[in-house]
């Protein structure tokens, strides 16, 4: 591996009128809603962090114990010499795990649409590997988006999307991003992803409405971001947090309920609220095993591996492009 400086995240183009027309769009739906992607200012990644570390909060540890206790079989999967991808840079221990013990590692690529965030992520990283090869996008990984350039050959590309991310899109987005991952990585490529898998309800509730709150701020961020960057003028304080499982669906939904009939006016534009009028900021899908292979097949990819923990809450699962 190549000793690298510290270098500045690559900018590729967020355009702040493109997330201002989705913010309009998704308010103008009978079910008003916003895109998952306005949690991830510094705070909302901040808070996020906060999150993982909750009792209530089972998929970070839960996937950590997983990783922690397959490493060997997760790394003997993924091969020498491999480009790896991070959708969604964190500082967490699974990336240091594989950091720890992909053979030759040939460079390391984290993704994230929050440049902030990821400057300070890869700062802390080549502190702790300075001798890596390390070279970090800002982007919206849910779009299109290339590659960088890095100086070190490498035989295959690896893509990783840890947490539960994956149950953010709805079924039909989610096939259309992971064919992305499958264009991204391209032939003899593989994806190393986490799935939340279905459970009992009381488990799935208790996560997103922690007694500590903090989940509940971390969704009320969301307005504070658009306020602050996209000239919103939501009043926090006229708003409430709503997380429950919809057996229906399978799929946890978080919303934000208006507390009193208002008007906010967001870049020239005034939006309606009634009393009880719900803005509707992330859904997350719970799947069965079988459920998720269907999908991934649908992308193109082949589930070659899958590891669970021993309450079966979750998955890690390892898919790899089809012939």
């Amino acid at each position: 591996m190549s000793k690298m400086e510290l270098i500045q995240p690559i900018q590729q183009h967020i355009f702040a009128d493109e997330i201002t027309s989705e913010i309009f769009l998704g308010l103008e739906q009978k079910q008003k809603s916003l895109p998952p992607k306005l949690f991830y200012d510094e705070q909302g990644s901040r808070l996020f962090g906060q999150i993982t570390k909750l009792d209530a909060y089972y998929p970070t540890r839960t996937e950590e114990k997983i990783m922690e206790r397959w490493i060997g079989s997760i790394v003997e999967e993924i091969g020498s010499n491999a480009l790896l991808v991070e959708y969604g840079s964190g500082d967490s221990k699974k990336t240091e795990l594989l950091l720890n013990n992909i053979d030759n590692l040939a460079a390391y690529v984290p993704i994230d649409i929050s440049g902030i965030h990821l400057t300070k992520i890869t700062k802390s990283l080549k502190e702790r590997y300075p001798d890596f090869c390390i070279v970090p996008l800002i982007a919206d990984y849910t779009l299109t988006f290339e590659l960088p350039e890095v100086e070190s050959s490498y035989s295959h590309k690896v893509a990783y999307f840890p947490g539960s991310t994956i149950g953010n899109f709805y079924p039909a987005e989610a096939v259309k991003f992971l064919k992305r991952v499958h264009s991204t990585v391209g032939k003899q490529g593989s994806l190393l992803i986490g799935v939340d898998l279905q459970k009992d309800v009381e488990v799935l509730n208790l996560a997103y409405n922690d007694p500590e709150m903090v989940t509940a701020i971390f969704n009320l961020n969301m307005l504070n971001h658009i306020n602050q960057k996209y000239e919103g003028g939501f009043i926090l304080e006229n708003f409430r947090h709503k997380a429950f499982y919809n057996e229906a669906e399978t799929r946890i939904e978080m919303h934000l309920v208006s507390l009193k009939d208002q008007l906010v006016n967001i870049a020239g534009r005034e939006f309606q609220f009634n009393l009880g009028e719900s803005i509707l900021t992330e859904v997350s899908y719970k799947y069965t095993l079988d459920g998720f292979a269907e999908m991934a097949n649908e992308a193109g990819f082949e589930v070659k591996e899958v590891w669970v923990d021993d309450k079966n809450y979750f998955s890690v699962q390892y898919l790899s492009t089809q012939a």
